[in-house]
């Protein structure tokens, strides 16, 4: 019988990543993207080609109606959702604080930590053994933005991953005992096409020198790490977060 997995964020970087490995491990996935359909279809058609059942379902995670959609539909169409891996984020332009504009603050906290305490929210209330479901295991998305406090332009972003730290070791502490594992990856400096974002160019290979391994990290050395989490070989694991970050 397949595993399942659902993924925020699916259609590129890390979240990408983590569909395609799944489905190599024996998952079928189901993800949301934002509005890149050709990304989209790009990982479906990746994941079929490993033999899996793939779906791809357009949603907006600040949005809490869609995201409990997100999940029914995704129940729906490849059975009980027994992973999950909230991972859908943005990031903002390197600024001084001082110089952002409230808007601006308000949309990186909203995608970066709001939207995942609904996400987990939502996943909780499906998988909680107390609820009717089946327990379940939970990665979450972080960053070394928190514990580098959002050095060099990026303390919105940085202070919403503090919140998923958080609330990942929070969660896993609460849901326990109700059959969820729940821990957290916190990526460093890693080569996706996110880094394009922060309006730094080359950031890559700007700031590698300065990693202990000499070198970015790729997506896929932290979809490895996700799916170990979701694995029962880390069964004894939950409310912890990890650092994949080549040493920094």
């Amino acid at each position: 019988m397949a595993k399942t997995l659902l993924v925020t964020g699916g259609s590129r970087g890390i979240g990408a990543a983590v569909c395609r490995l799944a489905a190599r491990d024996g998952y079928d996935v189901a993800f949301s993207y934002a509005g890149r359909v050709d990304a989209a279809k790009a990982v479906v058609a990746a994941i079929q080609g490993l033999g899996r059942k793939a779906v791809a379902i357009q949603s907006d995670v600040t949005d809490p109606a869609q995201v409990a959609s997100l999940f029914d539909q995704a129940a729906k169409e490849i059975g009980y959702i027994e992973a999950f891996v909230s991972n859908a984020g943005i990031i903002h332009k390197a600024s001084p604080l001082a110089d952002m504009s409230v808007e601006e603050i308000r949309r990186v906290i909203d995608v970066d930590l709001t939207a995942h305490l609904v996400s987990l929210r939502e996943a909780v209330r499906r998988m909680g053994k107390s609820r009717g479901g089946k327990g379940g295991a939970i990665v979450t998305l972080s960053s070394m933005a928190s514990k580098l406090a959002g050095v060099g332009g990026f303390l919105p972003y940085a202070a919403a991953k503090g919140g998923i730290d958080v609330l990942t070791e929070g969660l896993g502490k609460e849901v326990a005992g109700d059959g969820i594992r729940v821990n957290g990856l916190r990526p460093g400096l890693i080569d996706t096409d996110m880094q394009d974002d922060t309006g730094i160019q080359n950031r890559v290979a700007k700031f590698a020198p300065n990693i202990p391994i000499g070198r970015g990290g790729t997506a896929d050395e932290v979809a490895e790490a996700v799916l170990w989490l979701l694995s029962d070989k880390a069964s004894y694991v939950t409310g912890t977060l990890f650092n994949v970050s080549g040493g920094r």
